[in-house]
């Protein structure tokens, strides 16, 4: 009987990781299908991000697909930062880990944070991001 138990409660095991597993598949085909549109994307289980031209596409991944995609323009931003534990970080100088990883674009009217679950590609994304927005700014207005 003992042994029943615990077959059981293995099964169930199973099945449990087996659910989460077809989850988490259904989450990266969701954003594998969306990634194709850009130049650039990142997927993690906090948020998605896309970069087409100046335009960056942001959102949350689920199950069913991505929700509350936003778009802004990098000719809007004003200032990137890389948050770890809300402190602004130097991306030259990454401290070893962080609970709370954000992407911090100043826009004129708002602050847009894109979580990252890893400090370093949070700082690869914030550094290029950082590199398209000074070429930017550079590059005469018509």
């Amino acid at each position: 009987m003992e042994r029943g138990i615990l077959w059981l409660a293995l099964l169930a095991v199973f099945i449990w990781l087996a659910w989460q597993g077809k989850n988490e598949y259904q989450k990266v085909e969701n954003y594998r299908v969306w990634a194709e549109q850009f130049e650039r994307a990142k997927y993690d289980i906090y948020a998605v991000l896309g970069q087409k031209g100046t335009n960056l596409t942001w959102g949350k991944p689920t199950q069913k697909g991505l929700i509350e995609l936003e778009t802004f323009s990098l000719k809007d931003v004003q200032s990137i930062q890389l948050l770890v534990d809300n402190q602004a970080v130097d991306v030259n100088n990454l401290p070893r880990k962080g609970r709370d990883v954000v992407l911090e674009f100043l826009l004129p009217s708002t602050r847009i944070h894109i979580p990252f679950t890893e400090i370093p590609l949070a700082a690869e994304w914030g550094k290029f991001l950082q590199q398209e927005l000074q070429r930017l700014q550079l590059e005469p207005s018509d």
